[in-house]
């Protein structure tokens, strides 16, 4: 009829929605009174008194200490409960396998990474470890009494995020990897709990929720790994594209030389910045940098301390890659506006060397400048994992009803 106002009609959904904006509005803002949450929230006082009520009941949330006030009664804040519920992280790449723990507050609980080569490895073994690796922490957080909300498994390469499946990670040599189906397989977890998504989207998503960059509406993340990804968060949001394959920027075709790219092409900008360029560039075959049994920090550190030392080939050669770096960069930033450019990976590592030639050329190249800052990550090799455990734990923030009232694998009434 004209001049109806929709309402909903599922009291049930109606309440899930609440709960939820409660727990986010906890989440972003930290902790607060209950009066205070029902103006946030919009919610009346007597709703929210409920939903608190209910958030407590499912080990969300808890009452902090007593804060005197000057004028009325004493309040009690309401804070997020952290540790009693858990989000679980995990990433492969072709130097690496990692699982990151954090709880509510995005606090890591537990972390371990495991150096090997991982396309010797082989797609099905490389998948069976990251359940090893999942397994180990769900057994660790449950035997401390905390709930596990999900896992999130990053990658990089085109990821059908809705399917679980990874349709194509060219330095990896994996093509139509069901990696949610043989996680769900192999953890004591309902698939439904289970995602898979782009190294470099839930590293940009780490970055916009407790990185360098946090809060920032519009940025971009670049990783510095051996395949070079963008991660685009826009008014907010992570931006997918059409397909769901959006990113990949390290295959714009910007190598004048005719470098073979692991993708099969020839001049994507990875063979000028990405990590098997690094190496190749400052040392020989034999040197310890190219040691892959090394971890990979490790052999950076030994890179980073011949620059400080005045290496010259390490010195022009990360100046070369810095420049190279920014010329990309600046493209991106003509076509994206964002507010900063994040750089990690190796990039952040090494940016000591590299960002200020690539400052440079965004100087030089964008036609809005000064409108962009170029920052370095200082979430390291970890911003995927940990952007991998943040998305797990959504899915609680998203519908906190999920939660139970007792922690199955103990029992009893938590």
């Amino acid at each position: 009829m004209p001049g109806q106002v929709d309402r909903p009609v599922d009291q049930t959904g109606l309440r899930r929605l609440n709960l939820s904006r409660v727990l986010r509005t906890l989440r972003s803002d930290g902790p607060q009174s209950r009066a205070l949450l029902a103006r946030r929230t919009g919610l009346n006082k007597a709703t929210t008194s409920s939903l608190v009520a209910e958030l407590e009941q499912r080990r969300l949330v808890q009452l902090g200490a007593v804060v005197a006030g000057a004028v009325g009664r004493p309040s009690q804040p309401v804070e997020l409960r952290g540790r009693a519920v858990c989000g679980i992280g995990l990433e492969i790449n072709v130097n690496y396998a990692a699982v990151a723990v954090l709880d509510l507050t995005d606090q890591i609980l537990f972390s371990k990474r495991v150096s090997l080569d991982v396309v010797a490895l082989g797609q099905v073994a490389a998948i069976d470890l990251l359940a090893d690796l999942a397994t180990e922490a769900i057994g660790a957080m449950r035997d401390e009494g905390s709930w596990v909300a999900g896992v999130t498994a990053a990658v990089p390469g085109l990821v059908d995020a809705e399917n679980g499946i990874v349709r194509h990670a060219p330095n990896l040599r994996w093509r139509e990897a069901s990696v949610a189906e043989r996680l769900a397989g192999r953890l004591d977890l309902a698939r439904e709990s289970i995602s898979v998504d782009n190294d470099a989207n839930l590293s940009a998503l780490a970055e916009h929720a407790f990185g360098v960059a946090a809060g920032a509406s519009d940025l971009l993340y670049l990783t510095g790994e051996v395949g070079v990804g963008g991660g685009v968060i826009a008014d907010g949001r992570l931006v997918r594209g059409a397909t769901g394959f959006t990113g990949e920027v390290g295959h714009m075709p910007l190598n004048p030389s005719p470098a073979d790219c692991g993708c099969g092409r020839k001049g994507c900008w990875e063979t000028q910045v990405g990590l098997a360029a690094l190496l190749r560039a400052v040392a020989d075959p034999g040197d310890e940098v190219h040691d892959s049994a090394r971890d990979l920090e490790q052999r950076l550190r030994v890179i980073a301390s011949r620059a400080a030392d005045g290496e010259p080939r390490t010195r022009t050669a990360l100046a070369e890659i810095g420049s190279a770096l920014g010329v990309g960069a600046s493209i991106l930033v003509n076509v994206l506006n964002p507010t900063a450019v994040v750089l990690g990976g190796y990039f952040a590592l090494l940016g000591e060397w590299l960002a200020e030639p690539a400052r440079r050329e965004l100087t030089g190249r964008v036609m809005a400048s000064g409108s962009c800052r170029l920052v370095l990550s200082d979430l390291g090799f970890t911003a995927a994992v940990r952007g991998g455990a943040h998305a797990a734990l959504d899915r609680v923030v998203a519908d906190p009803s999920i939660a139970p009232t007792e922690v199955p694998h103990l029992g009893g009434i938590a």
